[in-house]
């Protein structure tokens, strides 16, 4: 569908680079709808922490709204990841959808006959956190379906933007909701903002799944894992994120008690704190296109992550609210241009075959790192005044950004991320249940002894590769006759998933470093495939033992 579609956006003037994947009318369709959905979601989040502030609950409390929105990612998010890669995304999101739904449905009618108490609250802020968790990587491994590759990073980039425009503008409505109708209000708009989700899900019929290889659901999960422990580039650009969100969510958990006890402000003016931040996000769509081409995605994270580290500083300690909502604005499009800049860079990043559970990986430390900071954040603003604790948050936001000069972002243009097949192995069924069997493969290169310490250079790339595609453990020998006889052996998990390591995993990248160290050989590779047989339970082997001696003694013995 999205080569499809390819033709269409090229051919339609006007569109600057970073907003072209809006000429996709499926993806405008998606896009749009899923910012209404999540404007509705923030909403809902404001309105349960402005529920709590109200009956003058405790910081500590007012947070864990934040932590019990983002925890279950924590407990679902992997498992989320193999559902999304595997299953009809669009049915997952339909599902997800009907769901949240009914939940925020009873919700409203609760608050709107006062029968709302904090745990009620708290539950089902992690019932709509949970059903979240299970459709983000599905909806986020949908962009590649419905646009064309070329431009992935800038939808990719897209998506992420309109959840983050989402994050600002929802509070800010839901901000001066609340001051004019109450909470009960605010949860009703965001029943109506997923019935919107629903409606555009309900006419999308043309969507068409992409064919995935099938795979046992702990063997997936176990191949996402592996890609992500093994994957160099996906976790540094994971730890960056951490580094910025722990610190970094001490706004979004400890803004509503600022506007309340240090600002002196109604939910009015806490909304139009929200507005500061959510016109930075808008402006952000605008501009971190062109941000990306001048400064690249380092220059970009560096950048905003000091912006955003100084408005969190000026929020507490500025004199004025002609400096405060400025420094906003510009906090609002720093918080966009880290998340959105990271995310569409992960998400061209991951190869096709593991997309989806790569994101789920994202997701988790995403929220993971939201429910942390803000947990973490309540506390300290139990013990210490919340505006301290907000300027302290911005100190490390700063740093954060600055020790970017010193270990950057990880460059990841040039490295081929298109799957290629690797000839080899033949997909058919093994006799007698083979196709489940572990495999272990051993490959013979001829190298001269000179070039070895080369070859063993290349050959860590070639582990790595091997890994990140399934390999359960990767080792090279030499022949202790033969010097020049160097064996690598790797085990997988069944021969089916070897299979599709040849088919569907390997991309260009890994490709290159496996033909770098097959050049090498002076000689032919010798590949040898080897299938586990399992061995009788050690009971079972002792009673056959005991039946055959009884039958082998004479009778009348």
């Amino acid at each position: 569908m999205a080569e499809q579609q390819g033709s269409a956006v090229d051919a339609r003037p006007g569109w600057t680079a970073g907003f072209a994947p809006l000429a996709v009318p499926i993806f405008r369709l998606v896009w749009l709808a899923s910012i209404v959905s999540n404007i509705g979601s923030w909403m809902q989040t404001v309105g349960a922490q402005w529920l709590l502030v109200q009956d003058d609950s405790s910081p500590l409390l007012v947070a864990l709204v934040q932590t019990a929105s983002a925890a279950p990612v924590l407990l679902f998010a992997i498992p989320a990841g193999v559902i999304g890669e595997f299953l009809n995304r669009r049915r997952v999101l339909l599902w997800s959808q009907t769901v949240q739904l009914a939940v925020v449905l009873g919700l409203t009618y609760l608050t709107a006959v006062g029968q709302t108490t904090t745990t009620i609250l708290l539950a089902s802020t992690f019932v709509l956190g949970t059903v979240s968790a299970i459709q983000l990587p599905a909806f986020q491994a949908l962009v590649p379906d419905i646009v064309p590759p070329k431009l992935l990073i800038d939808a990719a980039s897209l998506s992420s933007i309109g959840v983050n425009i989402a994050r600002a503008v929802g509070p800010a409505i839901a901000g001066l909701v609340v001051a004019q109708f109450g909470v009960a209000a605010v949860f009703l708009l965001n029943a109506l903002s997923f019935l919107v989700f629903l409606g555009v899900l309900l006419f999308w019929k043309t969507y068409s799944p992409p064919v995935a290889r099938p795979e046992p659901f702990v063997d997936a999960t176990r191949a996402g894992i592996r890609y992500i422990r093994h994957s160099r580039i996906v976790r540094r650009i994971l730890l960056r994120l951490a580094v910025f969100l722990i610190p970094a969510n001490a706004l979004w958990a400890l803004l509503p008690t600022i506007a309340k006890n240090s600002l002196g402000f109604s939910a009015s003016g806490y909304g139009l704190l929200l507005a500061a931040l959510g016109a930075g996000s808008i402006v952000g769509a605008f501009v971190l296109p062109w941000a990306r081409r001048v400064a690249a995605v380092n220059g970009v994270v560096l950048v905003s992550s000091v912006v955003f580290g100084a408005g969190l500083v000026i929020l507490v300690t500025s004199p004025t609210l002609w400096i405060t909502f400025p420094a906003l604005v510009a906090t609002g499009l720093a918080w966009i241009g880290v998340i959105a800049t990271i995310n569409g860079t992960v998400q061209a990043f991951l190869p096709v075959w593991v997309r989806t559970r790569g994101l789920s990986f994202y997701q988790l430390v995403l929220f993971g790192c939201t429910a942390a900071g803000s947990a973490g954040a309540g506390v300290l603003a139990s013990v210490w005044d919340p505006g301290l604790v907000v300027i302290g948050a911005g100190i490390l936001c700063g740093l954060g950004g600055l020790s970017l000069l010193v270990w950057p972002m990880p460059a990841t243009s040039g490295i081929g991320r298109g799957i290629v097949e690797v000839p080899g192995v033949e997909d058919r069924p093994r006799p007698d249940g083979a196709d489940d069997a572990p495999v272990l493969v051993v490959i013979r290169y001829r190298i001269p002894v000179e070039r070895r310490q080369e070859f063993l250079d290349t050959m860590t790339g070639v582990q790595q590769t091997r890994l990140r595609t399934g390999a359960r453990g990767w080792q090279v020998y030499v022949d202790a006759d033969d010097p020049g006889s160097v064996i690598e052996v790797y085990s997988v998990g069944s021969w089916r998933e070897h299979v599709s390591q040849h088919e569907g995993r390997t991309t260009d990248f890994d490709a290159q470093q496996i033909a770098r160290a097959r050049a090498m050989s002076t000689q032919e590779l010798e590949v040898t495939h080897l299938l586990a047989i399992p061995l009788p339970h050690h009971r079972g082997v002792e009673k056959r033992r005991t039946r055959d001696k009884r039958r082998s003694i004479p009778h009348g013995t």
